[in-house]
């Protein structure tokens, strides 16, 4: 073999992986490119699935939040709940979250909302449906925002077909993070630490999550209609100007008078924390460096050159007992703790009642109640508050156990006033105890959720299909699955 024939295979050899390496590169950047290039899609599109046709890997993580679909009764776990939340919706059914792809599916089914009989019935306002769905930004456009919060939650049942999806998060014109409730916007300036106006793209992969994980009230608002008429609308507002602490919360509130419900046993006016992840992270070493809750729930990833966010949205640990737990199980221990203090308060506070107690005696402890029971609510409502701020969390449910121990103190004397300072909490040891003990009619509940289930639901499903605003792609393979089935 000559030498011009061994340069020759010798060139060939170097030059195919080179050209096969410039191929390559080529389609990653033509893909990359694809995805980078923006697609016609509507304003405020509530079909995720059209939002895929142009980003599929994103929708096709998303929906892998199908695999999160346990039912967990959290009331059967923890049965004193039952007691702490009686006269409230929790009381009747309160299941852990799922994946996303459900919060549609589980708003329709919990007990919570009822088995209304037409867009007129109740119980629970328009607002119940915020932050679970795409079209409720869309409705808000169409509507205006006091329109939308007014009335009964019912009323957009054939609107709001579609779980939380890509439109709650993305502007459709430049694909940007976009927040699409503006709550959240008067809040982060009446807070003023950080204005909405001065947000980072960083910022903004925290704040579309804040959107709905975050604490909220339902603040009545006057309003005039188009026919002239007075409305009362209950729009979601975050209780922030006092700042992000459990304390700067619970003094908004007291500063408002605000009650959530008055306790069925002890009467008191109560506080209900929701999901205050946003707060409680802001505390955290997370939080403290600049962290944003993609970083841990939405990460990047990489498939060739594509590099995307992986929109499997969940925890970013699969095994919280043998992770978290290892280091932090006080946080698991103490909020058992303050909840089986607090549920004990409620009891003795009704028996108080029932004996004759004045209001001007059970005064002080109801608000050490309240106090307490919000305080337990916001360090665990948020679910991920032992990983995002561990600190506080346990410093704000040693406050809890505090106010309730000190409620208990004040309501002895008053027991032993009249006579019964030897009384014992009945036993709500079970989810049925506790639900007995409280007076919960749950079997008339379930009934008639069926009925709903079974009637209503399916129509508003059938009108949002007519509308052309359903995406069917969102219930497929979906099996109905509640805690009481």
């Amino acid at each position: 073999m000559n030498r011009s024939t061994v340069l020759t295979i010798a060139s060939v050899v170097v030059m195919v992986p080179l050209i096969l390496l410039l191929v390559s590169i080529k389609e990653n950047k033509a893909e990359q490119q694809a995805i980078n290039a923006v697609p016609q899609i509507n304003k405020l599109e509530p079909r995720s699935a059209e939002w895929g046709k142009y980003y599929p890997r994103q929708y096709d993580s998303y929906m892998q939040t199908k695999k999160s679909d346990e039912i967990k009764d959290v009331l059967k776990g923890d049965p004193a709940l039952v007691v702490m939340w009686a006269g409230y919706g929790f009381s009747k059914d309160y299941n852990a979250p799922r994946g996303h792809n459900y919060m549609l599916e589980d708003n329709l089914n919990t007990l919570r909302t009822g088995a209304p009989l037409n867009p007129q019935t109740g119980p629970m306002p328009t607002a119940c449906w915020t932050c679970k769905s795409p079209d409720v930004p869309r409705l808000i456009d169409k509507k205006g925002e006091l329109d939308f919060y007014t009335g009964k939650w019912a009323r957009h049942g054939g609107e709001i077909v579609n779980p939380v999806g890509c439109a709650d998060c993305h502007d459709n014109e430049t694909m940007k993070l976009t927040v699409t409730r503006d709550f959240l916007k008067r809040a982060l300036d009446a807070e003023g630490s950080e204005p909405f106006a001065d947000a980072t793209h960083q910022d903004m992969r925290t704040l579309v999550c804040v959107q709905c994980h975050a604490e909220y009230y339902f603040k009545k608002t006057e309003w005039t209609d188009d026919k002239g008429e007075k409305q009362i609308a209950k729009v979601v507002t975050f209780p922030w100007n006092n700042g992000l602490a459990a304390e700067d919360i619970e003094k908004y509130y007291d500063e408002r008078n605000f009650v959530d419900w008055t306790h069925k046993l002890s009467k008191t006016p109560m506080l209900k924390a929701q999901h205050p992840g946003y707060e409680t992270f802001k505390t955290g070493v997370h939080g403290k460096n600049n962290l944003a809750c993609a970083d841990c729930h939405m990460p990047y990833v990489r498939e060739g050159g594509v590099k995307y966010s992986n929109h499997k949205v969940g925890s970013p640990l699969d095994d919280i007992a043998n992770t978290c737990l290892n280091c932090h199980s006080g946080t698991e221990e103490l909020s058992r703790t303050a909840m089986d203090v607090l549920a004990k308060a409620h009891l003795e506070a009704a028996k108080a009642w029932e004996l004759g107690a004045t209001e001007a005696e059970m005064a002080p402890a109801l608000q050490d109640i309240r106090h307490g029971q919000w305080r337990w609510d916001f360090s665990i409502a948020a679910h991920g508050s032992f990983f995002h701020a561990p600190e506080e969390t346990l410093r704000v449910l040693g406050s809890a156990i505090n106010k309730g121990h000190d409620a208990r103190l004040k309501l002895r004397i008053i027991l032993a006033k009249y006579n019964a300072a030897e009384y014992e909490a009945p036993d709500f040891s079970s989810k049925e105890k506790a639900q007995a003990v409280i007076g919960l009619p749950f079997e008339k509940l379930v009934d008639d959720k069926k009925k709903f289930l079974d009637g209503l639901k399916q129509e508003w499903f059938k009108d949002g299909e007519k509308k052309g605003i359903y995406d069917p792609k969102s219930r497929e393979g979906m099996t109905l699955k509640t805690s009481y089935n």
